[in-house]
């Protein structure tokens, strides 16, 4: 009966969301996804037919919201979006010509996305070092090149990327580089929510959201913290959509008022295609780097009025008393100066929790990134446990996930501080996995992907397998990585694309290319898990294939096996069906992964909800509050605190010059009306923003925006140049993506 009620009123017109009553948005600045689908079916033109199998037959290697088709198991509506589309043309593009790559002085002046668009890699490509040009060459010649260097444990390491990358390359990729005696594994997760994994593991025993999609719709309250799924994962604002119908209220705190979580078009629902949606009802505007002063003042009211679940709290938590009295301890002025908000608006975001039957809260990088990643993440928790919004319907905590292979990626092993199934590196873990394997497990921590290129920078590293991804790109300070990356021996790149990364001269190395096939084009099928933890088959889809483009699993596999050969019986695979076998065994709650092999085969492990009726799985089975120290965050006079930020764009994968949500141009500094006044600063004004310090400067253009007074945003990864590399989370070793910096007018 309530799910009929609840399928009326979602169908039911409510002009009490609409954004506007102008029809269509005639007149507002918002992306025209109705031209996306004109420019995804010119990308594909001579490959249409595919690149619609690639729609309705496979899972989407875009976010993390996890498909089957164009459909998913959140709402019986098509799941599509720009970022999908987007990607077709790099899943569809044929092979580059390689005669290209005899010279690749000219290729080193053109922008990634013109290097994409050269086409797929199609054959294994070596250039020595101080030849101008990559040479094709066959396999065994480059498996057996590459080999050599990888059977000192010590001295190579291996990088994952996250966009497309399956399950089952993440697990063979992580075996192979133990096989050689090393744990210098890692993945993408590294810059994005290590943190999470980090602080939710200690804190309630998973590193994973303990709520479904599903619980978005009919939950009292949604609050999104340092996270913009209107960019990110622009399906979520379906989701959202659906969530207003039945009376969600949604509240944001972030430094800048993102239009999209604002007023959002969902173009492929009428209701909101024609009038729009009114997503945000609560907006709190914070610091960059203030999340924890808001946080924590909002919890210290939750306190002082009575709000906690206290019943709730003694029968499920640990550790409250040691919350209550460091946030005690926080004064008022102290909470205000760090945040920029007012007491009363934390009083207003206790208010709405305290109000709250129900609540999700929801976090991405804007939380994660930062030197105190982890404490951001805790002081979150600490708000769900003192509310009980954890383990029932309509609740959870939700680190939601930017790229389809991030949270998999960790849970596989390929991680260098974790294990598969996310448990740590030590003698007792890795003798458990020695067992299961057949050879010797390494008992310490391997280097992390910016220990890597610190260990290459000093010498220290002298190959490096990077799979996907551009540290010139993802990572601070690009001058300082260019040069890590050229002292190496050797660099092996496996991708399906060319990048910037690639065509680093070595000074005194080899660099060696090899083709990668797509998700699509492995034989067997492959998995994904979502952000709710669902592990979804993406099968086999008919097409083209590009030359000797090889599955991942595969090539990592080959290269431990010739390095190794005495292992090479326990280390190849005759498919991705035995690796998920292998995964099974390894990941116990990844049971019935073996089984996956159809199309739409899915299995959500935990069920709908971890930590179901507040039991958690930790030692004692109770959640854990932490106390949350204000961290030491001075602002010399003149200096603003700059963030980076994403526009229309996935990954680092740049789309468009122009955000459509704002108009921002990639060289956009973006500044609060305030600020600008009182700089005299226009509209399009050319800016330098210098580091504090004045080693590191960034050049842009001025744009006024609804942002907190005293901060600035950029675009990543543009905007990578004013950042200090050194600058890194204690636990987590994320890297900071904010910077201090000044910023000055210059000459028109």
């Amino acid at each position: 009966m309530e799910r009929m009620r609840n399928a009326r009123t979602r169908r039911r017109l409510d002009p009490r969301n609409w954004a506007s009553w102008k029809p269509f948005g005639i007149g507002e600045r918002k992306p025209n996804n109705y031209l996306e689908l004109v420019k995804a079916f010119r990308s594909v033109k001579g490959n249409r037919r595919y690149a619609w199998r690639l729609l309705t037959q496979g899972t989407c290697d875009g976010c993390a919201l996890g498909t089957k088709g164009m459909r998913d198991w959140t709402m019986d509506e098509v799941h599509l979006c720009n970022i999908r589309l987007r990607l077709l043309k790099l899943n569809t593009m044929p092979a580059l010509d390689v005669s290209l790559l005899a010279d690749v002085s000219g290729l080193e002046r053109m922008r990634s996305a013109e290097l994409r668009d050269l086409g797929r890699l199609p054959y294994p490509m070596l250039r020595r070092a101080g030849e101008p040009c990559f040479t094709r060459i066959g396999w065994d010649e480059a498996l057996d090149l590459a080999a050599p260097h990888l059977r000192d444990g010590s001295r190579f390491g291996v990088y994952l990327t996250s966009r497309g990358v399956p399950n089952e390359n993440y697990f063979a990729a992580q075996k192979a580089v133990r096989a050689l005696g090393s744990n210098s594994v890692d993945n993408a997760a590294r810059i994005c929510h290590s943190p999470s994994t980090v602080a939710l593991k200690q804190s309630i025993g998973a590193a994973a959201t303990t709520c479904s999609y599903t619980d978005w719709i009919g939950s009292d309250l949604i609050v999104f913290i340092g996270s913009n799924p209107s960019n990110n994962q622009p399906v979520a604002m379906k989701y959202l959509y659906h969530a207003k119908k039945a009376g969600t209220k949604v509240a944001m705190v972030n430094a800048y008022r993102e239009p999209g979580m604002d007023k959002y078009w969902v173009p492929s629902n009428a209701e909101s295609a024609l009038f729009g949606t009114k997503i945000t009802d609560h907006f709190f505007g914070v610091n960059v780097g203030g999340d924890i002063g808001f946080l924590n003042g909002v919890l210290k009211h939750l306190i002082e009025d009575g709000r906690v679940d206290e019943a709730w709290v003694a029968e499920h938590t640990t550790g409250f008393e040691e919350v209550r009295e460091a946030v005690a301890g926080q004064s008022w002025e102290e909470l205000e100066a760090l945040s920029g908000a007012t007491r009363e608006q934390m009083a207003e975001l206790a208010g709405l929790l305290g109000e709250a039957r129900s609540a999700v809260l929801v976090w991405s990088m804007g939380i994660t990134q930062h030197t105190y990643g982890e404490d951001n993440v805790r002081a979150i928790v600490n708000l769900a446990l003192a509310r009980g919004f954890v383990g029932r319907d309509h609740c959870g905590l939700m680190p939601i996930r930017g790229h389809s292979g991030v949270q998999g990626g960790a849970e596989m092993g390929a991680y260098a501080t974790g294990l598969p199934g996310g448990l740590p590196v030590t003698g007792e873990n890795a003798r458990r996995f020695a067992d299961l394997w057949g050879f010797e497990v390494p008992t310490t921590p391997g280097l992390t992907a910016t220990d890597m290129i610190d260990a290459a920078h000093a010498g220290e590293l002298d190959a490096l397998v990077s799979s996907g991804g551009n540290f010139l790109e993802v990572l601070p300070d690009p001058a300082y990585c260019r040069e890590a990356l050229s002292r190496l021996r050797l660099r092996v790149h496996v991708d399906i694309v060319l990048s910037s990364q690639m065509l680093v001269p070595a000074e005194d190395g080899d660099v060696l290319l090899l083709p990668a096939q797509t998700r699509y084009e492995m034989a067997g099928g492959v998995t994904e898990t979502s952000t709710e933890r669902r592990i979804i088959f993406s099968p086999e889809v008919e097409g083209p294939r590009i030359g000797e483009a090889r599955p991942e699993w595969r090539i990592f596999t080959e290269l431990a096996a010739r390095a190794r050969p005495e292992l090479a019986d326990r280390l190849r695979y005759s498919g991705t069906p035995e690796i998920r076998a292998d995964i099974e065994r390894a990941v116990p709650f990844y049971a019935g992964i073996a089984g996956l092999s159809e199309f739409g085969d899915n299995v959500q492990y935990g069920g709908r909800h971890l930590c179901p009726g507040g039991r958690f799985p930790t030692p004692d089975g109770r959640g854990r509050f932490a106390p949350v120290a204000l961290p030491a965050l001075e602002r010399p006079d003149g200096s603003f605190m700059v963030a980076t930020r994403r526009g229309k764009q996935f990954n680092s994968m740049v789309h468009e010059r122009r955000d459509g949500f704002n108009g921002a141009t990639r060289e956009a500094v973006l500044i609060s009306a305030h600020d600008a006044d009182r700089l005299g600063l226009a509209d399009g004004d050319p800016v330098e923003l210098r580091s504090v310090a004045g080693e590191r400067a960034f050049r842009g253009r001025v744009l006024r925006a609804p942002l907190m007074p005293g901060n600035l945003q950029i675009h990543w990864p543009e905007g990578n140049v004013l950042l200090d590399a050194s600058r890194r989370s204690p636990d987590a070793r994320i890297p900071d993506y904010n910077a201090l910096a000044t910023i000055t007018k210059l000459p028109a």
